[in-house]
């Protein structure tokens, strides 16, 4: 006796279940990954303290990343002044542009430019490292070995970002501001009292603050996605080329969002901490 055939309207809600599932269980096994992660950046700190584990991701993430995160603020803050003096000299307020552009950099154009770097020039070389090794098998003979990869592999380099981000982050925010100054000053003839004064008198403590905190976040993205990707690349050369490029792109897509939930809620409490705010540059 043959199976009755099921009418296609049935068939609908299965489909619709197995899609939703195909679409989160990435999300799933992303979500368990960076739990494990944090568990063992926690529980077990002498694996991230020693200096043989961490030496090398922090020299990777950080001091190599110098020159390009430099050259990124600094010119930022050039670009910033060199385009906006005509608009303001216009309504006779070029001598404030030093706390108008200041501000910009160090709570949001500087942090996210600083990890937009660190994802494109870090993230993607992560993802390719451990992808070669997952495709090579050593990840495999790890396991096999009773060595856990997540803590002796990601922990590392997922503290590495988590720590250098941030510092990184000042570094690119000091050379902006002073990009911003160099310009201003030295081909605007902008008065150099002036462009310190109205920066001290825009940007509050909070400003900096609420940039070196988004910075922790971003870092903590980068190292996630990055190491995540590696760990589930393809095989073949082919496969540590794509996790290396998605490494970039998906952590670039986390910056922004997070930078946008981050600028949300640390305004929030800002205006919660200081009802007043700060006196305005324009008036």
């Amino acid at each position: 006796m043959s199976a009755m055939p099921i009418h296609p309207l049935l068939m609908l809600p299965a489909a619709i279940g197995a899609g939703l599932v195909r679409l989160l269980a990435p999300v799933g096994a992303f979500t368990r990954f960076a739990l494990a992660v944090v568990g063992w950046t926690v529980a077990s700190p002498g694996t991230w303290l020693n200096r043989r584990h961490i030496s090398p991701p922090l020299f990777t993430v950080g001091v190599a990343s110098i020159p390009v995160v430099a050259t990124t603020g600094m010119f930022i803050g050039m670009i910033l002044a060199l385009e906006g003096f005509n608009q303001f000299d216009a309504i006779g307020l070029a001598d404030r542009m030093g706390g108008i552009i200041n501000s910009s950099v160090v709570k949001q154009i500087g942090p996210v430019l600083a990890a937009v770097m660190v994802a494109g020039r870090v993230g993607g070389a992560l993802a390719a490292e451990l992808g070669t090794m997952r495709v090579t098998e050593q990840l495999d003979a790890m396991r096999a070995m009773s060595v856990d990869p997540v803590r002796n592999l990601v922990v590392p380099r997922f503290v590495a970002c988590l720590i250098m981000t941030p510092i990184l982050t000042m570094y690119s925010n000091a050379l902006g501001v002073w990009g911003a100054w160099a310009v201003l000053t030295g081909i605007f003839g902008v008065n150099s009292a002036d462009y310190w004064y109205y920066t001290g008198l825009v940007v509050h403590w909070w400003d900096p603050f609420a940039g070196i905190v988004k910075s922790v976040f971003f870092g903590a993205a980068i190292g996630l996605v990055a190491c995540w990707r590696g760990f589930t690349c393809g095989a073949g050369a082919s496969g540590v080329g794509r996790a290396a490029t998605s490494a970039f792109v998906t952590s670039f897509i986390a910056i922004i969002v997070l930078n946008l939930v981050l600028a949300s809620f640390l305004n929030e409490m800002y205006y919660f901490l200081f009802p007043t705010g700060v006196k305005s540059v324009l008036g």
